[in-house]
């Protein structure tokens, strides 16, 4: 056989064993692509669950996900029934466990509460409630007026910032936001405290007049703040006491008097002349 032929025959061959190698690897592909993905039946929202609500089978439907499922993921309605909701949960949003407050602790304000937080009330008005807009997930700084123990009287009535950037939980019994933004007037705000500082509060409210001021929830940073009395705001703008001036002092000394003098008057002939002399002492 001739050998240019031969050559011409392997490279066909090899071109051809590519080609079929390419065609089998997309059909394989594509079958793969077409076979349906195993996927996971998950419980989730059939409607939006407020937070403190506890959960219905009504509030429940069941929605498949492909892959592999979120961690904490709850496969089974009954394990979500009868359950506080610790964060609202949207409609079609799988239910985690991380959303859920354990099974028997009910709904409500109690079940928000983290580990080894408080939920202290304080009584507020109107305007305490800074006009109400203090409500759910709000941040305020809790200031407390009044006059401290054994203060001097002319100090008046002092004001101390006591706790900064507190988490509002609850504005009366609504312990959700106002998406409208709207006011909430209430009578009663549960902050989020520690121990420590939920004595502090119960004491300043049983005594002093707490005042709630709104921050912006983003800023956290907590600012050295010193009490201000009655007799500081009504001193600040008084204008500082006159200072004497200091006597002049010249660069002599003082001046001395000058002494007292005579004078004696000469006459010889047509001519005259004045004598002084000064008096010694200054006495005549």
């Amino acid at each position: 056989m001739n050998r240019r032929l031969l050559l011409i025959l392997l490279f066909a061959f090899v071109v051809a064993s590519l080609f079929t190698w390419l065609v089998i690897h997309q059909v394989r592909a594509g079958a793969a692509a077409s076979r349906p993905m195993a996927s996971t039946r998950v419980v989730a929202a059939a409607k939006d669950i407020p937070l403190g609500a506890v959960i219905t089978p009504a509030d429940l439907t069941t929605v498949a996900m492909g892959g592999t499922p979120p961690q904490g993921a709850i496969l089974k309605e009954d394990d979500a029934v009868n359950r506080g909701v610790i964060s609202e949960i949207y409609q079609g949003e799988p239910i985690l466990e991380s959303r859920l407050a354990g099974p028997g602790s009910g709904g409500g304000l109690a079940p928000t509460i983290p580990k080894g937080m408080r939920a202290c009330a304080v009584r507020v008005d109107e305007v305490v409630g800074v006009a109400g807009f203090v409500i759910a997930g709000t941040h305020v700084d809790v200031l407390a007026s009044g006059s401290p123990p054994n203060a001097p009287p002319n100090l008046g009535v002092q004001t101390e910032t006591l706790l900064q950037d507190i988490q509002v939980l609850s504005a009366g019994t609504d312990i959700q936001k106002d998406a409208t933004g709207k006011p909430l007037q209430v009578q009663v705000v549960n902050l989020l405290v520690t121990p420590d500082q939920a004595e502090t509060l119960s004491l300043a409210a049983n005594s002093l007049k707490i005042q709630l001021v709104l921050r912006n929830p983003l800023d956290t940073q907590i600012a050295k703040v010193p009490p201000t009395a009655m007799q500081n705001i009504f001193s600040a703008g008084a204008p500082p006491p006159p200072v004497a001036a200091a006597p002049r002092r010249t660069a002599g000394g003082a001046r001395k008097p000058a002494p007292e003098s005579y004078s004696i008057i000469v006459s010889n002939g047509s001519k005259t002349t004045e004598e002084k002399y000064a008096i010694p002492g200054g006495q005549h």
